[in-house]
């Protein structure tokens, strides 16, 4: 793995110097941009407007416009706007993880420390373990500010990245009526969702999805003739049907939505 950010992470007078790994990969497949006519290879380029050149990545620089003109950034300059947050992450406080509301989370890393630092970073992974909280801080990365938090996660730390609250958008932007349910109803659908609880087990979810996807790919490169194609058509069901689907799915546990 290559590290994507250098730094260090502080709480208290206690510093550790770190490097940050990605903690995902994707699973989705790799798929090429083609011309219809010729399968030809699509290309993009960055281009100048005003002379239709293409233009390398060195001489390409960032620019906010004000007042119809351009003030053009260098990489000081991000530096200077928090020097301290684009090497450092400083651990504000501690908090329950519980606490924070899952749709919040963003993206996962891990936090693997420098020589100087293993045995400082042995101890808050050990002090998080035993007390079940994790760290909040603020980091600077890509040039844009982050909040994160800092928790445990096998024998490594984890960085979780996480939104800040006015990047959500709030459900009143959304045409939801206010329909009720009956009573009879919230009473069996609580039933069922009692029928169909279970611990939950990550390693039981997979993206079958790519792998029947790449199956079709390996067929059709065998020459392989494909088997016709039926649309999922989507079911309106009318009001009155939701008692009979609900004791329908408890006398049978069914768990695909009609």
């Amino acid at each position: 793995m290559r590290a994507i950010w250098t730094g260090s992470i502080g709480f208290g007078l206690v510093n550790i110097p770190v490097k940050l790994y990605s903690a995902v990969e994707e699973s989705t497949l790799d798929l090429d941009m083609l011309d219809k006519k010729d399968h030809a290879n699509i290309k993009f380029k960055r281009v100048n407007e005003r002379t239709g050149k293409e233009v390398a990545w060195e001489n390409i620089v960032r620019g906010y416009l004000i007042n119809e003109k351009y003030v053009v950034l260098d990489k000081q300059d991000f530096e200077r706007a928090s020097p301290e947050k684009t090497k450092h992450i400083e651990i504000l406080n501690f908090v329950n993880e519980k606490e924070i509301d899952s749709t919040y989370f963003e993206q996962p890393y891990f936090l693997e420390p420098e020589k100087t630092g293993t045995r400082a970073y042995a101890l808050l992974r050990e002090a998080l373990a035993k007390t079940g909280k994790a760290g909040v801080g603020m980091f600077v990365m890509h040039n844009r500010e982050h909040i994160c938090i800092i928790k445990v996660r096998g024998n490594a730390l984890m960085l979780n990245r996480i939104r800040f609250e006015q990047e959500m958008r709030a459900d009143k932007e959304l045409s939801i009526p206010k329909t009720k349910a009956k009573p009879a109803e919230v009473k069996m659908a609580v039933e069922l969702i009692d029928k169909l609880t279970k611990k939950f087990d990550i390693g039981k979810y997979k993206d079958d999805y790519t792998d029947k996807l790449l199956k079709i790919i390996k067929s059709k490169a065998k020459g392989a003739k494909a088997k016709p194609y039926k649309p999922m058509k989507v079911v309106h069901s009318k009001a009155s049907d939701l008692m009979d689907q609900l004791k329908a799915s408890l006398s049978s546990g069914k768990r695909k939505a009609s």
